[in-house]
């Protein structure tokens, strides 16, 4: 073509081959080739249709010189465009990798570690670094919270702590590391507290025990007077000591001195004396009854009179604050055993006749003596029973014990052992009835 671009067109080869019709790739500056699947080439590209057609010009002129720049700028666009693809395409994937790749900070225990991570989340950024967590830890900002590139992630450890505050055991966790800073989590005043680890003891991953005694006020009343204290202390016993009140041997206070003292309580001091008295006192002897089949029944013979013995017992009397208590015996010993009364009771069956009497109007003299009653007793006391015996003429016809007390069967065989004896003026008044 007269004044043709030159270089414009050279066939086929003229056209630079991209690189993914090659089949590999450059990294962006490693000097590796990675093998990939050859595609097959693209046709050859067609020809440009004819333009209109350009006079020529003069050799050597400036326009001709133009135009031959012209014709050559296709060709070098075409050449630069597959170049600017690829640092296209490796900046875009260097950009992805810059922005997936996060600077974080990872405090575990308050030991902090700043780590390049691609993790999305808290979690995976725990998994990645190994750092287990339970349901006692804390985690901040969140344990399922999104990771930003420059974020804090915050691990602090629960630890069980067994605490007895102020005589209340219990258990407890807290993410503290020192006394001090678990006493504040707990909301414990320590101002005057008795602690059993100082504060500044580290509390380990296994936990620690710690006796906690906040300061009460505690008012005694001893000796008339009132004594407040400001106190940590353990027992009442030792607060009251440190309100200045001391103890004798026998004094106590109106609760456990052992006890827990609690604020506000108010507890009395108790001076107890003591006083013991020994005094001699009798042992009563016992009865023993052995049967006689040769006495009549109702017949008793003492073979052996009783003794009482003789024992000295120690007695203790209290006074607590001036009151005398009544005496507790505390002790004793037989100074004197008692000696048994032995005793012969008849078995043998009473007659109920008796020659001479058997006849007579019993029945009428008992009506008359006591109105028929077996236990009858006068007001003077002297007699007793239907027909009102006295004890010695009682004991003389072979009764025992007081008439009124046998059997009415028994009391009439002897008023007929009576009457037998002295006729009807044993009885002054009604000894008449008899023949009636």
């Amino acid at each position: 073509m007269p004044g043709g671009r030159t270089g414009a067109h050279r066939g086929t080869s003229a056209w630079p081959v991209p690189f993914w019709a090659t089949g590999t790739w450059s990294g962006a500056g490693t000097g590796t080739r990675r093998a990939g699947p050859r595609r097959a080439a693209p046709p050859p590209p067609v020809p440009p249709a004819p333009g209109p057609r350009v006079p020529a010009q003069p050799p050597g002129s400036r326009a001709a010189a133009r135009h031959a720049r012209a014709a050559d700028r296709p060709d070098a666009l075409r050449q630069l465009l597959p170049r600017a693809l690829v640092v296209a395409f490796l900046a875009g994937g260097s950009y992805t990798y810059l922005a997936a790749d996060k600077t974080v900070e990872l405090t575990v225990d308050g030991v902090p570690r700043t780590l390049h991570t691609f993790a999305d989340d808290v979690p995976e950024l725990l998994d990645e670094e190994h750092v287990p967590v339970g349901d006692h830890d804390l985690v901040a900002p969140g344990r399922h919270a999104a990771l930003h590139d420059g974020d804090t992630v915050a691990v602090r450890y629960g630890r069980p702590l067994d605490v007895t505050l102020d005589g209340t055991p219990q258990r407890l966790w807290t993410t503290a590391r020192t006394v001090e800073e678990a006493l504040r989590q707990l909301g414990v005043r320590a101002d005057g507290a008795h602690l059993s680890a100082s504060r500044s003891a580290t509390i380990a991953r296994h936990g620690l025990r710690l006796e906690v005694r906040t300061e009460r006020t505690v008012t005694f009343l001893a000796d008339g007077r009132e004594h407040t204290v400001r106190t940590n202390a353990g027992t009442v016993r030792e607060a009251a000591r440190q309100a200045g009140i001391s103890f004798g041997p026998h004094d106590t206070t109106s609760v456990d001195p052992d006890s827990f003292p609690r604020d506000g309580q108010t507890v009395s001091v108790l001076r107890i004396t003591g006083t013991t008295h020994i005094r001699e006192e009798p042992v009563p002897f016992r009865t023993v009854v052995h049967p006689d089949p040769d006495e009549f029944t109702g017949t008793r013979v003492v073979v052996t009179p009783g003794r009482p013995g003789v024992r000295e017992v120690v007695y203790t009397q209290r006074t607590v604050n001036g009151v005398a208590e009544r005496p507790r015996l505390v002790g004793f010993r037989l100074l004197r055993p008692p000696v048994d009364r032995v005793v012969r009771a008849g078995t043998r069956p009473l007659p109920t006749s008796v020659a001479g009497a058997d006849h007579l109007n019993w029945s009428g003299l008992a009506r008359c003596e006591a109105g028929g009653h077996p236990d009858a007793v006068d007001p003077s006391g002297t007699y007793g029973g239907l027909y009102q015996f006295d004890s010695r003429t009682w004991h003389a016809l072979g009764g025992t014990g007081r008439p009124q007390d046998a059997p009415a069967t028994e009391q009439t065989y002897r008023a007929k052992k009576l009457y037998v004896q002295r006729g009807a003026a044993a009885w002054p008044v009604c000894g008449g009835r008899l023949h009636h």
